[in-house]
């Protein structure tokens, strides 16, 4: 008979770390995407709201929706779901974020266009109704105070309660950030094939955080972030974040981690949020609460079946096929995966916070980013031109040159949003008086 954590253990084995059936083979592996826009009026930068108002994200998107032929259903949360003709889901983040999610395909290229798709268009629309869906790591103008929890369902209610018991940066996560969440398979059961990946990502994770920054602002000035959606991960919750690997085996390090983060969605007890292992010892909970409680596990690298990568920044679509390019050729191609572990070494929490904070200003991010650049280039090529055309190469080649080579990122192109107000006043003020001169 089982022991109480061995079931732990051989659930998190079964759930976690088993891939889904499905069409997939290490010669044909599967590629997925969750790609989070935060919708903003054009005019002041503010937050759109989800519904309430005549101007809402909802009104703009039913009408366009039922016109190309979107279904519309609500989640089990109460939230509204969107599933596009072509597959995937358009869903919302508490704080209204837009997530679009991708079904996961046997190529780069073909995951570029289902995101094309839908985000170019969708963002022309916006743009018709005087909102614009941002592509950044994190709301650069309106302060979390004037951002409503756009939903009032039971789950967002006791996460909300559960942060602002630690601090500021849990709601400010819930309500404000958004990324690219990159889900990959997760590798063969030979050898140490899946171990390795799982080591692999997680020691990627500081290198991707600080090559695809582009958050550097909040509440309309700089942060002196690179990334500030990063640092409000590092201040959120250290129990249920950061990275998981360390140099053994992936269930019992997953579960491990799982069993020491707090469980938000139980409760306090006395006044205090409790580890979960607290809750299983006690007898008072079951696989149902413990399969709750996983999902609220934020880790920069999270099995689901699956590895979902979330490090990176929200980055307009026109840019992706750099990050993607980036893993899926370290990952995906067999000599790649072992060179790039020669370079990141072991998972290095310490670093996370730097990436973060200095990008790739920071000397050893810059060296290991030029070189795993190089090596998921060279690795794509040879995955051929079925999994990532030539043409999106070239694409993820010019970011490369224009970033990453020149240790710069996607954050060193923005002008802080109350400078910019600034600067467009200042313009304005110019052009009139030189019509009033004349």
């Amino acid at each position: 008979m089982s022991t109480p954590i061995e079931i732990l253990y051989q659930d998190v084995e079964r759930v976690l770390f088993t891939p889904p059936a499905r069409v997939s083979s290490p010669e044909r592996p599967l590629i997925g995407a969750e790609v989070e826009l935060i919708p903003l009026w054009t005019d002041t930068g503010r937050r759109v709201p989800v519904s309430g108002t005549p101007g809402s994200s909802l009104s703009m998107l039913r009408p366009w929706a039922d016109r190309h032929g979107w279904r519309e259903y609500v989640s089990a949360k109460g939230t509204p779901v969107f599933a596009p003709p072509g597959g995937g889901q358009l869903t919302f983040e508490p704080g209204g974020q837009l997530e679009l999610s991708a079904a996961p395909v046997p190529s780069v290229s073909a995951l570029l266009r289902s995101l094309e798709r839908v985000i170019l268009p969708l963002q022309e629309e916006a743009g018709r109704h005087r909102m614009q869906l941002l592509a950044a790591g994190i709301d650069p103008v309106t302060p979390v105070e004037d951002v409503a929890l756009q939903f009032d369902c039971d789950r967002y209610r006791r996460m909300t309660d559960y942060f602002e018991s630690i601090g500021p940066s849990g709601v400010r996560m819930m309500r404000q950030t958004a990324t690219c969440h990159i889900n990959l398979d997760l590798g063969e059961r030979v050898g140490d094939r899946l171990e390795r990946r799982w080591r692999l990502l997680n020691a990627l994770t500081p290198v991707l955080v600080a090559m695809f920054a582009n958050s550097p602002h909040y509440e309309g000035l700089a942060t002196g972030y690179r990334s500030y959606r990063s640092e409000t991960w590092r201040t959120l919750d250290w129990s249920r974040t950061g990275l998981v690997a360390r140099d053994g085996d992936p269930t019992a390090e997953y579960l491990d981690f799982a069993l020491a983060a707090r469980a938000m969605l139980l409760g306090p007890v006395d006044g205090e949020y409790q580890p979960f292992a607290w809750w299983w010892d006690s007898g008072r909970v079951g696989l149902e609460d413990w399969h709750e409680h996983l999902s609220t596990l934020f880790p920069e690298v999270r099995p689901r079946g699956y590895f979902e990568i979330r490090a990176i920044d929200s980055l307009p679509v026109t840019l992706l096929a750099a990050p993607l390019a980036f893993v899926a050729g370290l990952t995906y191609h067999h000599d790649s995966a072992a060179r790039a572990l020669e370079v990141v070494g072991t998972p290095r929490t310490a670093l996370l916070h730097v990436a973060g904070a200095r990008g790739l200003a920071d000397n050893r991010l810059a060296r290991m980013a030029r070189e795993l650049a190089d090596i998921a280039l060279d690795g794509c090529r040879r995955l051929g031109p079925g999994f990532i055309s030539p043409a999106d190469l070239e694409v993820a080649e010019a970011f490369f040159d224009r970033y990453t080579r020149r240790r710069r990122t996607p954050a060193d192109d923005q002008v802080p949003p109350a400078e910019a107000a600034v600067a467009i006043e200042a313009r304005a003020g110019a052009r009139a008086e030189a019509g009033a001169r004349r």
